[in-house]
């Protein structure tokens, strides 16, 4: 990137004009300023049809294909294997005819996949690949889809990804969309977790499945989320506002006399006192939200008797 500083000064005077093509999303790999200076296209993967339209092309034009007998019985193979790179496309059609010695050549899926001996999944850790896949992992699961979470998984694990980094992911996860919709969720990403780094792959597969599944089939609830959110946007808003005295903590003679920690009511024997427990600036303001599952219903009915309407529950 120190590379692109260089050029910014004469791309902005009109010095030169710069033309660039990548395989990575320009906003990891290009800097913001050249970035705002330009113009950017995206050119897509091709469709099943438009690869099918090229196969047929570089048989009927191609000088070396075209003097050979090819019949293409199957594409399956060779178009998902390109995944929508026309290069790549061909240069494996090149491959499985240079593979075979016969005056008539039969392009089968089988014969595509015995000479590209496996289908290497596009996934970059380091790129927008990283990004989309488990973007469309996490949502998986919010969304309670056990069968997309599970694909989206095998995704990541046949791209390489570290099996840890997924596991991090899913502790997150039950917190931030279960939490107290389904408390055990959190017990569970957290097992995970710890089993992930005491076996390894591969067999950490099988755990990182299970916990997807049962996490994917969980009631959901982000109120938690909500809640420290709404929380700390209020601490920014209004500043340190100072402890009530009942709360504070009266180690010493000289603030008990200044009334430290007086008046305080020991919530084990009055538990339903409607004691202030907020700064009084904000008393009354209410952060968390119980969500619309069995669990937090119960914390709803609870709460809505112990503070007798002073949060609206």
């Amino acid at each position: 990137k120190a590379q692109q500083d260089s050029l910014l000064g004469a791309v902005e005077k009109g010095v030169i004009t710069l033309i660039g093509a990548t395989t990575e999303n320009p906003s990891f790999e290009v800097i913001s300023a050249l970035l705002s200076r330009s113009q950017v296209y995206i050119l897509e993967s091709l469709s099943k049809d438009d690869l099918q339209e090229l196969l047929e092309r570089a048989l009927n034009h191609d000088e070396v294909l075209r003097k050979l007998k090819i019949t293409l019985k199957e594409t399956e193979s060779l178009i998902q294997i390109s995944g929508g790179d026309a290069r790549k496309l061909l240069n494996i059609l090149e491959l499985v005819v240079s593979s075979i010695d016969k005056k008539e050549i039969v392009i089968t899926n089988d014969l595509v996949v015995e000479t590209a001996q496996q289908n290497i999944v596009r996934y970059d850790k380091n790129g927008e690949q990283h990004y989309d896949i488990i973007s469309a992992f996490i949502k998986s699961i919010r969304g309670s889809d056990p069968n997309g979470a599970v694909y989206w998984l095998a995704r990541m694990i046949e791209g390489g990804e570290d099996v840890k980094f997924i596991a991090r992911r899913l502790l997150i996860l039950a917190s931030e969309d279960i939490g107290n919709a389904n408390p055990t969720a959190l017990i569970i990403a957290n097992n995970c977790f710890q089993a992930v780094n005491v076996i390894g792959y591969p067999e950490s597969r099988i755990t990182l499945s299970q916990t997807v599944i049962y996490l994917a089939c969980s009631s959901k609830s982000n109120s938690s989320y909500l809640a420290i959110n709404q929380a700390q946007e209020e601490v920014r808003n209004s500043g340190n506002l100072s402890v009530p005295l009942h709360l504070r903590d009266s180690p010493t003679k000289l603030m008990k006399e200044l009334g430290y920690g007086k008046d305080y009511l020991y919530s084990h024997n009055k538990p339903t006192d409607n004691q202030e427990f907020l700064p009084e600036e904000i008393s009354g303001k209410s952060f968390y939200k119980p969500s619309n599952n069995s669990k937090e219903n119960g914390f709803r009915e609870g709460l809505k008797n112990l503070w007798e309407g002073k949060y609206n529950y």
